[in-house]
């Protein structure tokens, strides 16, 4: 095309017809706005709040850094598609929006932050401090460079935390539950009921006559659309992963026990103890401790005697590298069971322990652990190569090859399979479909002759193609006749036992003593112990749990029996205990500080959204498409 143009414009007629046309697109882009160029680019602004401009790069950066985080902390990588899939980037979009609204209210409040204070804040972080408590220098470098951060870029965004943190506390000061609501979610969630119950199973039914020819064909013309063949999609699909990969490769013993060797410490389940321990001022005030249980004084007597709850003292089930002090770990671990130890100086106290109980620790063999050993190294071996395989996918699809044609490409094996939207085969089996990702819906929204974008899970890809679409339709009685049989059996199953449960319940709501009433039908009454509306009660399912807290004391009601087709539950509420509220025990103080929670993060939510209806808030999806890799910048 530059060759052309260059061709045209060669002569003076050619050089008059190309500028005139680039005069008139000129004209034309500058009346329809294409790209402003006369008025200034606004591609590059992803979102605007208030005054603050968000740009496309500042929110590609922070979608860069918010994939790159999960990818340390999962540690496998983590692309912009899967990013999307997960919704990591709508997720970050209201992020970002939420603290650019935050911001815009520090500035207009005028709260600012000096250099000493962020000095001290900086400073003050425990994760920045050294081995003996201080703020080490080095370690502050390491930790923001391991997290992509400057000091200059870290420095500014702790100050707008900052900020925003004061803000947003200043919202929530003093915000707590009243007593009534405590008193009304403890009573709510520890009211306890009893209730007698029985149960309708279908062997409650009687006997259920054979239909005639003639009762079959009422009840499918009836319930004909229960019976309709689904619409199936024959597809096609081919799955990239490194799990996939790795089953052709062959990992020998050799390979394999050598990182077992090299890593026997990671498949060791450690040798743990219960560890009980009192801490002395001094050496000399151990000794004189250790003396009085030498005379007869037990552990437990002894710490009783200086205030100590068991909690105080009980360092739980523990191993000999997770106690800390080394001194104190060796000690521990070489002490025989239910011996009290004699004073053992540690770095920062004297003590005395006692071991209570004692788990040895246990060696996997490597048969055992090989397996997974194996797996592990030809995942790594395949992992160098799972990028050149994907583009060799993609150019052989763009090339115009089939699915099968691309996967013999890089030696994998296509699947084709036909499938309902429920994700079953025509025989009615579940179908073997690639795990993390929805491939049912992404088929049932495509169609024959659709090229589609290949569907993202973590570590792999699924491409595939719609082959074929087999209509819904209705089945013939011939085709289904047993499936009409048995359903039209268990709707008369159905009737009879609710009939059943219906005439047992008015009985008793009529005064009848529940136990006499469900013998005479035939049924075994039982009396449950006391439950709350969130217990698992044993032989009831839940919805039964359910219906008695919607069910007055002294009143019966019925519930499924769990699955369709298990019976009935035919219950009596015969008694409700309402709990007395103690606002000073630690239930009640548990549920403060979560009903506290909730109120902060509601009340902060609602604030929020008043600062972004209040600064205005406009997003450019194509500008956030592009951020996010999910469309292209040409």
């Amino acid at each position: 095309m530059l060759r052309g143009i260059r061709n045209v414009t060669s002569n003076r007629v050619g050089k008059w017809i190309m500028s005139l046309l680039f005069g008139v697109l000129i004209i034309s882009f500058a009346v329809w706005g294409i790209a402003d160029i006369f008025k200034g680019s606004t591609q590059t602004t992803l979102a605007t709040v208030g005054n603050t401009e968000i740009s496309m790069e500042q929110f590609r950066t922070a979608y860069t850094d918010k994939l790159q985080q999960i990818s340390r902390q999962i540690r496998r990588p983590i692309n912009a598609n899967q990013g999307r899939a997960f919704g990591l980037d709508r997720q970050l979009l209201q992020q970002t929006i939420a603290e650019a609204a935050l911001d815009e209210e520090t500035r207009r409040l005028g709260l600012t932050m000096s250099d000493a204070e962020m000095i001290r804040t900086i400073s003050g972080d425990p994760t920045f401090a050294g081995p003996d408590g201080k703020f080490d220098a080095r370690r502050f470098a390491a930790a923001i460079r391991d997290n992509g951060y400057t000091e200059q870029r870290y420095v500014a965004e702790q100050r707008r935390v900052t900020l925003r943190r004061e803000l947003v506390s200043s919202i929530v000061a003093g915000l707590e539950p009243s007593k009534t609501q405590i008193e009304a979610l403890s009573r709510f969630q520890n009211e306890q009921r009893t209730i007698d119950y029985a149960k309708i199973g279908p062997e409650q039914a009687g006997t259920i006559e054979t239909p005639s020819q003639q009762v079959l064909d009422t009840y499918y013309d009836e319930h004909k659309a229960q019976f309709r063949a689904p619409e199936y999609r024959k597809v096609v699909y081919l799955t990239l992963s490194p799990d996939e990969l790795a089953k052709k490769v062959a990992v020998s013993d050799e390979d394999a026990r050598k990182v077992y060797d090299s890593r026997r410490d990671e498949y060791a389940t450690p040798a743990k103890r219960e560890v009980l321990q009192i801490a002395f001022p001094s050496e000399d005030a151990a000794k004189t401790a250790r003396e009085k249980i030498a005379g007869g004084t037990s552990f437990e007597d002894l710490a009783k005697e200086m205030k100590l709850t068991p909690g105080d003292i009980n360092l739980g089930l523990t191993s000999e590298a997770s106690l800390g002090d080394p001194t104190i770990a060796k000690a521990a671990f070489a002490l025989p069971l239910n011996e009290v130890s004699q004073p053992v100086k540690g770095a920062l106290a004297t003590v005395l322990l006692k071991i209570t109980k004692i788990e040895p620790g246990s060696q996997s063999t490597y048969e055992s652990v090989a397996p997974a050993i194996k797996k592990e190294i030809a995942e790594q071996r395949v992992r160098a190569d799972f990028d050149n395989l994907r583009n060799t996918i993609e150019d052989e699809r763009s090339g115009g090859a089939t699915i099968p044609e691309a996967g013999q490409k890089v030696g994998l094996d296509a699947v084709t399979v036909d499938i309902d939207r429920a994700g079953r085969t025509p025989d009615g089996k579940e179908a073997a479909l690639p795990k993390g990702v929805d491939l049912v819906t992404a088929a049932f929204g495509s169609d024959v002759g659709v090229e589609n974008d290949p569907l993202t899970f973590p570590g792999g890809e699924v491409w595939f193609d719609v082959l074929g679409v087999t209509a819904s339709r209705d089945r013939t009685l011939d085709e289904v006749k047993d499936q009409v049989a048995t359903r039209w059996r268990e709707d008369q199953v159905a009737t009879r036992l609710r009939a059943k449960a219906k005439d047992l319940v008015e009985a008793i709501n009529k005064g009848g003593a529940f136990k006499t009433e469900a013998t005479k039908a035939g049924l075994s009454a039982q009396t449950s112990s006391p439950f709350k509306r969130d217990d698992k009660v044993n032989g009831l399912p839940d919805q039964a749990v359910d219906v008695a807290f919607r069910t007055p004391k002294d009143t019966a009601a019925t519930a499924d029996n769990g699955a369709a087709g298990n019976g009935l539950v035919v219950l009596k509420v015969v008694n409700v205990t309402t709990p007395t509220v103690d606002l000073e025990s630690e239930d009640s103080k548990k549920m403060k500080e979560a009903l506290e929670q909730n109120l902060s993060d509601e009340q902060i939510g609602q604030y929020i959204t008043h600062l972004e209806a209040k600064a205005g808030v406009q997003v450019n999806q194509n500008a956030f498409a592009i951020a996010t890799g999910a469309a292209s910048s040409q």
